[in-house]
């Protein structure tokens, strides 16, 4: 299922398509095995309270660009993750509490010009 987001920031505002991971199932494949992702879609992970954890990228083939987001939808961080087919992968540790996390084409927040502290308003 897939449904649209719109991320402000400043007075732009960049909208996104996005698979719902919102279940333990869905959140553990996430984008592995995702050969390609089109250039506005991504993947939003929600979970059912505060969570403090890293993403890794075990048999994810393409790179990505994950933001971290609170309750209300704040942009805390972002960082770039590389694919890894090898048995250890590193984690990606925000260091932080997170609601929300959005993955997507590695570059494309920076590219749409999104940082850290900009809204994602949900449909």
């Amino acid at each position: 299922m897939k449904n649209r987001i719109k991320i402000l920031s400043g007075n732009r505002e960049t909208r996104l398509i996005v698979q719902v991971a919102d279940t333990q199932r869905k959140r553990e494949k996430g984008l592995m095995f995702v050969g390609k992702l089109p250039e506005n879609e991504g993947m939003l992970f929600v979970f059912s309270e505060k969570i403090y954890s890293g993403f890794w990228m075990k048999n994810t083939l393409i790179p990505l660009s994950i933001a971290f987001l609170d309750s209300d939808g704040e942009i805390l961080k972002i960082l770039d993750m590389e694919p890894c087919k090898e048995d250890k992968c590193p984690t990606y540790d925000p260091g932080l509490s997170y609601h929300y996390a959005i993955e997507v084409n590695l570059g494309w927040f920076e590219k749409n010009q999104i940082k850290e502290g900009d809204y994602v308003k949900f449909d």
